[in-house]
This record gives structure tokens, sequence and C-alpha cells, in this order.
């Protein structure tokens, strides 16, 4: 048999991966999630990790402290169909929206009693008998305060889609998709919900500890902003709400970090180290406001 060399070279340098370079990065290791993603950010600046990455870390870590109330469908932005009213009444909703599942109720958004796929659909043109409430899937119901690293894994688990999302009082909330969730990591996925008309690019969420919520588009106007949320942010200093909070921070937030500016407390829920995409915006009582402007 042939002898091998036993003169290789022993200075030679084995191939990297891109965590044991991450790893040669932390002297001296981080002792917190701040000081880890500190890291993650200064890797991105050396060109370790591009800025999909970079978010897409951050949007794991931030998964696990968002819960379902966070990022839900709010209840008034919910389609659904109600099974008590003839096909032909909610057929044409189907058709609009083009979801690919709907809530279905019987008479009362509080009555969900179950999920209906609209694929199943198809049978009604093909069925001489067709009877919804035979088509429709058991609807998973979670509480408000369920964490999305959570809700992710029982999605993944139980092969479910959608869930509702309820309140204390057992009451309907919103809903919310496995694509929501992931969105929280990947970012945007051209999906049905999606709020892409202007109309809904400030959505009411549940209030806050302080005072009410938004869930806001980063693309969205002064103007609408100022409207929506009752305040008098200044065009002058930008042309959209993503763009004014860039630019009073003098540097562009990354995804979960928390500030407050004027009397508006922001969170950002969805950023890449290029631009904001979405915030959490809550209006704070005056008095709030100036604590922490004292602070």
């Amino acid at each position: 048999m042939p002898e091998y060399p036993s003169d290789v070279r022993s200075d030679a340098k084995p191939h990297r991966s891109l965590f044991e370079r991450l790893t040669a990065l932390i002297s001296p290791e981080p002792e917190n999630r701040t000081e880890l993603l500190e890291v993650l950010h200064e890797a991105h600046e050396r060109n370790l990790i591009d800025a999909d990455a970079l978010s897409m870390i951050e949007g794991v870590f931030q998964v696990s402290d968002l819960s379902a109330r966070d990022i839900m469908v709010p209840r008034s932005q919910m389609d659904v169909i109600d099974i008590t009213d003839p096909i032909e009444e909610w057929l044409p909703i189907v058709l609009q929206t083009q979801h690919s599942r709907f809530p279905a109720i019987e008479g009362e958004r509080d009555k969900v009693v179950g999920i209906l796929l609209a694929k199943d659909l198809l049978r009604y043109y093909t069925e001489k008998t067709f009877d919804v409430r035979a088509m429709l899937r058991p609807a998973i119901f979670i509480p408000e305060s369920k964490r999305l690293n959570v809700l992710l894994r029982d999605f993944r688990a139980n092969h479910n889609h959608m869930a509702i999302v309820v309140d204390e009082y057992s009451g309907v909330a919103g809903l919310i998709t496995i694509e929501d969730v992931l969105e929280q990591i990947v970012g945007d996925i051209e999906d049905e919900y999606d709020f892409d008309e202007e109309e809904d690019n400030v959505l009411s969420v549940k209030e806050g500890q302080l005072g009410p919520r938004w869930r806001v588009k980063a693309l969205t106007e002064i103007d609408q902003f100022n409207e929506e949320i009752g305040v008098d942010l200044s065009e002058d200093e930008a042309d959209t709400i993503g763009g004014f909070v860039a630019g009073h921070l003098g540097r562009m937030p990354h995804k979960g970090e928390e500030f407050t500016l004027r009397n508006l407390r922001f969170e950002v829920l969805r950023a890449d180290a290029r631009q904001i995409h979405v915030l959490l915006v809550e209006k704070l009582p005056h008095a709030q406001h100036a604590r922490d402007d004292d602070a």
C-alpha cells in the first residue's frame, strides 16, 4: 500500500466556517443579547455577513420577544365568511380578496366555527349538493400573549397555517398566519395579508400600557401619519415616518429597538441594515412624555 507523506504542513490553516469567524470576533464573549448584537453589527461592517443575514438573525431574536398581539391582523381587518348566509352572498368576497383561507363565523365574529380553504370551494361548482359546514377545517385558538417562537413551533408541528387570536374574555381579537411570523425573520413575503393599500399604512392594534398603538408602514407619508395618529410632525424634516425616525436618531435603527420621540414611543418591528420597514407606535400621555424627556 502506498505510504502517505508524514511531512504534512502542520502550520496550514483549515478553512474556517462563518460561525468560527464570528466566534473569533468575540473577545471577551458577550454576556447578553445586546453585546451579541453589537458583535454581529461589527461583523456586518467588516463584510463577514451581509445585510440580509444580519436582519434575519435579529429577527430570530425578536421572535422570542414578540407575542401574537403584536403582529396579528386586527379583528376589524379580518375578512370572514358567515356560513349562516347563502354562499352566493359571500362568494364575491372570496373572489375579490383572493385569500387562501377564511375564518368561518356563525352570525358574529366571536363565533368562529372553523376555517374554510378557498380551494375547497371548487366543489361548489362540481357537486350537486354542497355543504359549506362539512368543508370547514378546525380553527386553532391562541391567547394574545402567546410568544411567536412558541407559535411558530406549533404551526410547524401541527401543519397549521392560521390561528385565531382571542383576548382574556375569549372574544376574537384578530388572526395570525405562519407567514406573519416568518416575516419577522425573513422580511416581507408577498401574501394575502400584506397591507399594501394606502388606507392600510396605519393599522390600529390593541392599546398598550400607556396609550393607543398603531402598526405603521415606514413608507407612510408624514401627513397621513399625522392625520391617523393625531400629531403634528413637521413635513419639512422628512417625507415619510421612516425617514423622520432615522433623521432624528442620526442612524438606522435595528429591528427590535425601542425609543421615544416627541410624545410617541416607537418599536422597530421590521428593518434591515438599509431601511426601516414597519414600526409599532404608541402614543404616550403628556405626563409620561415629560418623564421620558427628563430621563
